[in-house]
């Protein structure tokens, strides 16, 4: 068999072709196997016709197997000669010959150095792709960060708008009014919370003399 690997062949073949001689070889010596089987069955029923035969089945097995061994031999250099054409003639593509899928590389060659520049670049846009698409996820964090903030300042204006609302049912019209108003309540409830607190400690007090 081809050692030449034939590489170009396999692409427009689907298939070495040294893989299809192998099997034309292996078609062929089955067939042969098969063709001295029926010639041994054939000359043993010949041999049922003559009951003084001295030739025993054993030896016809002996006969047909040197007889496939001399028609194997020779099968196999007429093979090889027949593989060496069928190799060089039919399943070898000329050096000179382009398949279709490759006609782009005439059309648009290129060289060593043009491939590695071509592959550098290639190598910095999925660097800078890399880039952009953290930049991006950065973006998009904050982006998150500030919908969170708006969200609590919406919510201290409301805070503010409400404090506004009961600032006016009070009478109280501006902010500084209303920051004095809500001053002066919370100086009420802190003395109305020392009144109790002071309240409790005497119920203690007492409760612990009874």
């Amino acid at each position: 068999m081809s050692v030449n690997p034939m590489a170009y062949e396999a692409q427009f073949f689907g298939f070495t072709p040294q893989t299809c001689m192998l099997r034309v070889y292996i078609a062929f010596q089955d067939y042969l196997f098969e063709m001295m089987l029926v010639v041994e069955s054939v000359i043993l029923k010949k041999l049922d016709g003559f009951p003084d035969c001295k030739i025993s089945p054993f030896q016809i097995r002996k006969s047909t197997e040197k007889f496939l061994l001399f028609l194997k031999e020779h099968f196999d250099k007429l093979f090889s000669k027949m593989e060496e054409v069928l190799l060089q003639l039919v399943l070898n593509i000329p050096k000179n010959v382009l398949l279709p899928e490759d006609k782009v590389h005439e059309e648009y060659p290129y060289s060593k150095e043009q491939f590695q520049a071509l592959q550098d670049e290639i190598h910095q846009l999925q660097q800078q792709y890399r880039a952009e698409a953290s930049a991006g996820q950065a973006l998009r964090a904050e982006l998150e960060e500030q919908k969170a903030v708006r969200a609590e300042l919406e919510k201290i204006v409301q805070w503010f708008d409400g404090l506004d609302n009961i600032c006016r049912e009070h009478g109280t019209g501006n902010f500084k009014e209303s920051f004095a108003f809500l001053t002066q309540n919370s100086k009420k409830l802190q003395g109305v919370l020392k009144d109790i607190e002071k309240k409790s400690k005497k119920i203690k007090k007492h409760d612990q003399l009874l």
